[in-house]
C-alpha cells in the first residue's frame, strides 16, 4: 500500500508573499546572517534584518524587470552569499524565473555550469562584482548564449525598490529551474512552481513539528544551487520567518567542526546535509575540537540526499553525544530535485529526539531477489548473511507508491520496486524537454486501488515499503545484475572500502559491464593518502578486496582498479558519479596508482 496521504489543508501560497508580511510584522527580527569565514578565521557576521531583506529584494526585482521580461531567466552565477538569498527572493517577486547556479570559478563543475546555462538560456545573469572578470570570461571563452544584461547585486540602488509591489502571482507559476546534478545523466532543469516550492517546504515542517517553532534557527552551509540548500536556507526560514545562519560550503570543507561549533550556538536549532558530511565532520570530533560545543539544542540533523550508512549514524552519535547531543536528532530522509527536494523522513514516524534512528536487519540473499525479508534469528551474529537497511520513515502531504518498473503495478509491503511519489510538491517537468517530462512526471499506475491513477513522478530510485516506512535501496541505472542475482553498488562500495585501509572512505565506484553471457562487475576506488604509498602492496589490497567482496556478496571482481586520490569522478553534489567513472574506465582514462609506481 502507499505511503502517506494528501493534506488538503496545505497552503500552496507563494513564499515571497510570507516574506513582504515578515517585513511588515517583524521589520528588526534577523532574517539571514552570512559567516563569512574568508576574512575571519572565527567568522565575520553579516546579517539582514526582514525589513532590509525585502527593501534589497524590490530593487532586486526592479534592476531585473529593466532587462527582463516575466518568465523569462535569469541565471544566479553568485558566490555563497546574502545577495544570493536575495537574488532568488527578487526573481520571485519580479515574475523572472529564477535559475540558481554558481560562480564561474567554482572548480570542477565547468562541463555542469555549460550545460545548464545552456539549457536555461537565461536573459539575465545575476553575479557579484568581485566574481564577474570570472563571469565575462566564461561568456567569452565557451559558445553559450549572451544575456541581454548582467546584474552586479552587491550594487543595486536600493531606491530602485522604492514603490514596487509584489505582482499577482499564482501557485502554478514557475518560480524556479532547479538543475540536478547529473550522477547519472546530463543536468536537467526541473520546474518548480511557487506553490511546490511552497508546499515542500510547508511539508517539512508539518513532517517535524517542532518545540516552539516562532524561536527555532537553522545552520547550513549547503551550497544554494543545490535542493537541499535551497530549501533549508530559503524556504524553511520564509514559511514562519526563522533566522538562518549560512555559511559557505569550503568553510565546512576546511574546517567540518565549524557547522558543529555554529550550531552550539543556538538553543533551538536543525540542520541538514548528506551522509558524507556526518561521516567526515565525525572523523573530526575529538577532546580539544569538542571543548565548548554544547549540541543540546539541537533539535533535527537531517540526512539526506545520497545513500545513508549506518556506520555513519553511530559515528556521529558516538562523536557528538558527548556534546550533548541526543540520539535520535540525526534524521535520515530522502528526497530529490524533482519533487522540489523533501519526500520522506524518519522524524514522522519516529519523532522522538532520544530514539535512535531506525534500522532494519534484513536476509542479504532475499534482497538480491527483490525482497526485504526481516532477518530471522540475531541479525547481530548473522554476519555477513544479514544487512541492514536505513528506514526513511514516511512522507506527509504527499504519497510514495512503489512500483514494478516493468508492469506498472503497485507492489506489496516487502517487494522491491520504484519509488513514485504524487504531491503537490513535484515539479511540473523538465525545461524544454517535453518527451522526458511526460516519461517522468505523468506515469500512471495499472490498476490503483485507493490512490491516484496518473500523476504519478518516476524517481529512478529502488525501495520497498515495510511496516509503513520506507527503505531506499539505490539506483535503478546503478543496479548491477550478475547471474540473475539484483547487487546494489553501493553495499558493494561499502564492502570494498572496508577491505582495506588503502582505500579511500566514501570513495569508491561499483559499476557493471557487458560480458558474454552476464554483466561483469568493476570496483574502482581511490588510494588512501593516509597510507604511505612506499609501503603500499598493490597485490595484497586487490586480494584483500575481492576475497571480501566474493564472501559477502558471493561475486566476483572482474577487475579492481586502485587509482589516485581527487580523480575519481563525482557529482557537483559529492555523490560518486558511477556512470562517469565507467566511461572513464571503458576509456582508459583512469589515473591509475600502479601507473605511478611503475614510473
Amino acid at each position: 500500500m502507499a505511503l502517506g496521504s494528501l493534506l488538503p489543508d496545505l497552503s500552496l501560497r507563494p513564499l515571497v508573499e510570507s516574506l513582504a508580511e515578515h517585513a511588515v510584522t517583524k521589520p528588526d527580527a534577523r532574517a539571514f546572517t552570512f559567516v563569512d569565514y574568508s576574512s575571519d578565521r572565527d567568522g565575520a557576521k553579516r546579517t539582514l534584518t526582514w525589513g532590509e531583506a525585502w527593501r534589497s529584494s524590490q530593487a532586486t526585482a526592479a534592476a531585473l524587470r529593466r532587462i527582463a521580461e516575466p518568465g523569462e531567466r535569469a541565471a544566479l552565477l553568485l558566490p555563497q552569499s546574502l545577495e544570493y538569498l536575495i537574488a532568488m527572493c527578487g526573481a520571485f517577486a519580479s515574475q523572472i524565473v529564477a535559475v540558481p547556479l554558481f560562480s564561474p570559478d567554482l572548480p570542477g563543475n565547468a562541463d555542469r555550469l555549460i550545460r545548464a546555462y545552456s539549457d536555461a538560456e537565461p536573459a539575465v545573469i545575476v553575479t557579484l562584482s568581485s566574481a564577474l572578470p570570472y563571469v565575462e570570461k566564461f561568456l567569452d571563452e565557451h559558445d553559450v548564449p549572451r544575456p541581454r544584461g548582467i546584474i552586479l547585486a552587491d550594487e543595486i540602488d536600493p531606491a530602485l525598490g522604492e514603490g514596487w509591489e509584489l505582482p499577482e502571482l499564482s501557485p502554478n507559476d514557475l518560480a524556479y529551474l532547479q538543475y540536478t546534478s547529473g550522477s547519472t545523466s546530463s543536468p536537467a532543469g526541473v520546474e518548480i512552481t511557487h506553490g511546490g516550492f511552497a508546499a515542500n517546504a510547508r511539508q517539512l515542517w508539518r513532517s517535524w513539528d517542532p518545540p516552539e517553532i516562532e524561536t527555532c534557527e537553522a545552520v547550513t552551509w549547503l551550497p544554494l544551487f543545490h535542493d537541499m540548500g535551497l530549501i533549508t536556507a530559503l524556504a524553511l526560514p520564509l514559511v514562519n520567518g526563522n533566522h538562518v545562519i549560512l555559511a559557505d560550503p569550503m568553510s565546512f570543507l576546511m574546517r567540518p567542526i565549524r557547522w558543529m561549533r555554529l550550531l552550539s550556538e543556538c538553543p533551538n536549532v536543525y540542520t541538514a546535509g548528506p551522509n558524507f558530511a556526518y561521516d567526515y565532520v565525525a572523523g573530526q570530533a575529538n577532546e580539544k575540537s569538542l571543548a565548548g560545543i554544547d549540541l543540546s539544542g539541537v533539535n533535527v540533523c537531517l540526512n539526506g540526499a545520497e545513500p545513508i550508512r549506518p556506520s555513519t549514524l553511530k559515528a556521529f552519535n558516538d562523536a557528538f553525544t558527548p556534546a550533548g547531543l541526543r540520539p535520535g536528532v540525526l534524521r535520515p530522509a530522502y528526497g530529490l530535485a524533482e519533487a522540489t527536494v523533501f519526500v520522506s523522513g524518519s522524524f514522522v514516524t519516529n519523532p522522538d529526539p532520544m530514539a535512535p534512528a531506525k534500522l532494519l536487519g534484513v536476509d542479504r540473499e532475499t534482497l538480491t531477489q527483490g525482497r526485504i525479508v526481516p532477518f530471522d534469528g540475531d541479525a547481530e551474529s548473522a554476519g555477513d548473511r544479514a544487512q541492514y537497511l536505513v528506514s526513511c520513515g514516511a512522507p506527509q502531504g504527499q504519497l510514495v507508491a512503489i512500483v514494478d518498473p516493468e508492469t506498472l503495478c503497485e507492489q506489496p509491503d516487502g517487494t522491491v520496486g520504484e519509488i513514485w511519489v504524487h504531491g503537490p510538491n513535484v515539479g511540473r517537468g523538465y525545461w524544454g524537454n517535453s518527451e522526458r517530462s511526460a516519461e517522468t512526471f505523468n506515469a500512471v499506475i495499472k490498476d490503483a486501488r485507493d490512490i491516484p491513477v496518473d500523476g504519478w513522478m518516476r524517481t529512478g530510485d529502488f525501495g520497498a515499503a515495510h511496516d509503513g516506512e520506507l527503505y531506499v535501496t539505490g539506483r535503478i541505472k546503478d543496479l548491477i545484475i550478475v547471474d540473475g542475482r539484483n547487487h546494489y553498488p553501493q553495499d558493494i562500495e561499502v564492502t570494498a572500502e572496508e577491505a582495506s585501509p588503502a582505500i579511500r572512505p566514501d570513495y569508491v565506484a561499483a559499476f557493471a559491464i557487458p560480458g558474454e553471457e552476464t554483466e561483469r562487475l568493476v570496483v574502482v576506488a581511490e588510494r588512501n593518502r593516509r597510507v604511505p604509498i612506499a609501503r603500499l602492496d598493490l597485490a595484497e589490497v586487490e586480494r584483500t578486496v575481492r576475497a571480501r567482496v566474493n564472501q559477502v556478496h558471493e561475486m566476483s571482481i572482474h577487475e579492481f582498479v586502485l587509482i589516485e586520490p581527487g580523480s575519481l569522478s563525482r557529482t557537483s553534489s559529492g555523490k560518486v558519479a558511477r556512470a562517469a567513472t565507467r566511461a572513464r574506465y571503458l576509456e582508459g582514462d583512469l589515473v591509475r596508482t600502479s601507473d605511478r609506481l611503475s614510473r
